[in-house]
């Protein structure tokens, strides 16, 4: 059986990432540094407190899944796990210095990309084992050591230190674990056991159409929803 090529997998997030940019609005600028709002970024940051949420739950289903079938891939996604619960909170510290509160923050309803995204992992965890979910973690992890920390230093320019203390917190804590490392040693074993390297570039093209999708209704619900305000009103 072939093995993930991982420099392929990279150059096709990247690729598929580049096809989200073209198309949904202050994206690009967003991930180059060059743009950020303040209604936008502090939605951001809900949205990412929500999806940690749904994502261990999932992670956890994934890793139930597994089993008995392969201990060292079990390990490896506990692991994982492990050391990501709790790191919502991280970011829920910065929420609060924006002004929401967490009776706000739970009573906000997740973006339907992110349902659907959510949703899809747990179905194709019952058809395809942890495969799906493990390389889902990867391109978040991946994707977080690439363009996080570039947003999060716009952000502390536009806004101040103290409102992304704990985002820094969560990209200190995740450079010191090496969780793209991670993550990939762990995508690698979960596709050789129950998956194929075609199917993985399968599962990541649906996931960053997604995410496309996820940043189109964030853009939408918060600067588009502003600027269709009549003047005056």
């Amino acid at each position: 059986m072939s093995k993930l090529d991982r420099a392929r997998l990279e150059a096709l997030a990247a690729e598929l990432l580049e096809k989200q940019f073209a198309r949904v609005p202050k994206l690009r600028e967003l991930h180059r540094g060059e743009w950020i709002d303040r209604d936008y970024y502090v939605r951001h940051i809900t949205e990412t407190v929500l999806r940690i949420r749904l994502n261990n739950e999932v992670d956890s289903y994934a890793l139930y899944k597994v089993g008995s079938q392969d201990d060292n891939l079990a390990a490896k996604l506990a692991r994982y796990l492990a050391e990501e619960f709790g790191h919502e909170n991280m970011f829920t510290k910065d929420l609060r210095k924006f002004g929401l509160t967490v009776d706000e923050l739970d009573a906000t309803p997740v973006f339907p990309s992110t349902a659907k995204l959510m949703g899809y992992l747990r179905l194709e965890a019952d058809r395809s084992g942890p495969a799906p979910t493990t390389i889902w973690d990867w391109f978040v992890e991946w994707y977080s050591d690439r363009y996080n920390p570039v947003i999060t230093a716009k952000a502390e320019q536009e806004f101040g230190k103290e409102y992304v203390h704990g985002t820094r917190a969560h990209l200190a804590f995740d450079e010191d674990h090496d969780h793209d490392e991670l993550m990939f040693r762990t995508v690698s074993r979960a596709v050789e056991k129950f998956s194929t390297p075609e199917q993985a570039e399968v599962y990541l093209t649906v996931f960053i159409d997604l995410i496309g999708d996820y940043f189109s209704e964030l853009y939408e619900s918060t600067v588009g929803a502003r600027e269709a305000v009549p003047a005056g009103v």
